[in-house]
């Protein structure tokens, strides 16, 4: 069953989609990635990454209600780090409940724009983020992305997303039956591990996209963290 990544759509996948199954979604996704470690994993490697220096600008990919970048916040101002954040979501709807969410961050921005789009791929930052984004996407979409990203970043790039496993996919099937109040949660969790990687498939990827300098591990629960 598992395979091959799965191609099934999300009902996220729709640009389109507003109103409470939205906020509603983006509350649950938030509390689901705080309980199964996720936010931490971008932490990590953000610690990592930011090492010595003193100014940073990064950019998150499908950032969905933000959620992570004011975790990330949080810590660089614990640090003393000045750093910029910049909230990219193809959905304006999703943009709008992420402005009104991080409302106490002034230093998180947003903007609704494709990121195949000229006037994304003319952005440049210090660091690209992207969390529970990169399984939305096609291998030879996801070759183009990265060659891109490595254009367009002056540190790196994380990448914090799924492992395809039978285990988190049952498991996030039960829990969001019990638990979850969004339809598009029920619907969405176990598609996005279907459309999730096993590492031979990330290696791969990144291969083709002419990157061989890259840390990929596997963190709990179920999940790769990718920095190149």
């Amino acid at each position: 069953m598992l395979e091959k990544r799965s191609e099934e759509v999300e009902i996220m996948d729709d640009l389109e989609i507003s109103g409470e199954v939205v906020n509603q979604t983006l509350k649950e996704l938030n509390t689901i990635n705080k309980f199964l470690g996720g936010n931490q994993i971008s932490i990590s490697a953000l610690k990592k990454m930011v090492r010595g220096c003193e100014d940073i600008s990064l950019a998150d990919l499908g950032c969905g209600g933000g959620d992570v970048m004011m975790e990330m916040a949080k810590w660089t101002r614990r640090n003393k780090i000045n750093a910029t954040y910049l909230g990219i979501d193809a959905n304006p709807h999703i943009v709008q409940f992420a402005k009104s969410n991080s409302a106490d961050f002034p230093e998180i921005q947003y903007r609704s724009v494709n990121i195949f789009s000229s006037e994304f791929k003319d952005q440049e930052v210090d660091i690209i983020h992207c969390c529970l984004f990169t399984h939305h996407f096609s291998e030879s979409e996801l070759i183009q992305l990265f060659k891109q990203f490595k254009d367009q970043v002056r540190v790196g790039v994380i990448i914090n997303d799924l492992h395809r496993h039978p285990i988190a996919y049952w498991s996030i099937k039960v829990l969001t039956y019990l638990f979850s109040r969004s339809t598009m949660v029920r619907n969405d969790a176990a598609i996005s591990v279907a459309r999730g990687f096993k590492k031979k498939e990330l290696i791969e990827i990144l291969n083709k996209a002419g990157i061989n300098d890259f840390r990929l591990s596997w963190q709990w629960a179920f999940r790769w963290k990718l920095i190149f």
